[in-house]
């Protein structure tokens, strides 16, 4: 018996060595400092404690650094689609740790929006490309007749129309002309495709195949001494469009569009502050704005991803989910300005106009310009 509490004893003892034993903290590996070994998180630097390092958690965390793309983006996109201005209206009262903020929601969606599009620039791009090429070069090429009727083939015309007395009503001018028309025929017809921009091609290119000085070649298609810095790098560009025969004009534009649109957002959210100039500040009308044009990549993007990858949807179809995007601004207008479905219809409709007629029109100009300068 003895021998028996005592062995019981002994493994009593051995169990209260082995709980004395497990380890209660550890040591982040990140900031080497000691927390409880049951948080799933370091209290000093936020580092989650079993961070193993796999393909998943490499690309999530690239994805979470670079567009906090997280919980808050799910947690945010159903509402953002289907409960218009219902996003913007709990952001600017308070409740902002709840979804993403719109910066971030804005530039994430864009950029999925800009990557598909890329697809079609690529097209555009290289049929542009093509048709710039063509135009730059002198081509002569048969136009109206590639295979031209020889002498023998005229003469049986010639013999048929007289043994079915198609030739007897005929006066002897009337037989020159007709002649002449076989004759015509039988000759091919050259048409040269010149291309031009108000200056002599020609010239420039020998002067481009001689290697001849700047000075010259801006001479060449019109520059003159006096012009003033930005006339002279129009004219820098324009050389540059000549000796790339056009290329890749199509891609700068592209390139130019998403710098456009930070210009364009505010100018938006300008003027719903005009039509709604005691409802909230310009901050406001920002967030709302921010999120709106989050729905318009939102839409777009799907109608890029079903063409390019699914099915090609009709144009029409196209065209009017895209313009369905206005009643959406109503309705947004509607929840986050907290005003009558006719009143919000009246102000989407006047802004909308003068958005699209007026702001569009001169960013689009802007646009040109800037591409062409930077091409």
């Amino acid at each position: 018996m003895g021998n028996e509490k005592g062995l019981n004893n002994t493994s009593d003892s051995e169990d209260l060595t082995d709980i004395a034993l497990e380890p209660s903290n550890t040591v982040c590996q990140n900031c080497e400092k000691t927390h409880d070994i049951e948080f799933e998180f370091c209290p000093h630097c936020g580092q989650q404690a079993n961070d193993k390092l796999t393909v998943g958690v490499l690309f999530y965390n690239t994805i979470a650094n670079y567009f906090s793309f997280d919980a808050r983006f799910f947690r945010s996109f159903i509402p953002l689609v289907f409960r218009p201005g219902l996003l913007a209206k709990r952001f600017v009262s308070g409740k902002r740790l709840m979804y993403l903020h719109p910066a971030q929601m804005y530039l994430f969606i864009s950029v999925i929006f800009f990557f598909l599009f890329s697809f079609k620039i690529r097209e555009y791009n290289s049929s542009f490309d093509s048709a710039l090429k063509k135009g730059f070069e002198t081509v002569e090429k048969d136009t109206v007749n590639t295979n031209p009727m020889d002498s023998t083939t005229i003469n049986k015309l010639n013999e048929t129309f007289k043994k079915q007395g198609l030739m007897s009503g005929l006066s002897d001018q009337e037989r020159k002309e007709l002649d002449s028309v076989f004759a015509a025929v039988s000759q091919p017809q050259n048409v040269k495709n010149n291309f031009t921009f108000g200056y002599d091609r020609e010239k420039l290119d020998s002067l481009i195949i001689a290697d001849a000085p700047e000075k010259e070649q801006l001479k060449a298609i019109g520059m003159e001494d006096d012009a003033g810095f930005i006339k002279k790098a129009f004219y820098r560009q324009l050389i540059k469009f000549h000796k790339n025969k056009g290329g890749g004009i199509v891609q700068a534009l592209f390139d130019a569009i998403p710098i456009s649109l930070f210009v364009l957002l505010p100018i938006f959210a300008m003027i719903l502050k005009v039509f709604f100039w005691r409802r909230g500040t310009f901050a406001h009308h920002l967030v709302f704005s921010f999120y709106y044009f989050s729905f318009l990549f939102v839409t777009m993007s799907i109608v890029l991803a079903v063409n390019y990858f699914v099915v090609d949807i009709p144009d029409w179809i196209d065209w009017l989910i895209v313009m369905s995007t206005f009643f959406y601004l109503v309705f947004a207008m509607r929840t986050f300005y907290q005003q009558g479905f006719i009143i919000s219809f009246i102000k989407a409709s006047i802004s909308s106009f003068i958005y699209m007629m007026f702001v569009v029109p001169v960013a689009l100009f802007i646009v040109f310009v800037l591409a062409f300068l930077f091409y």
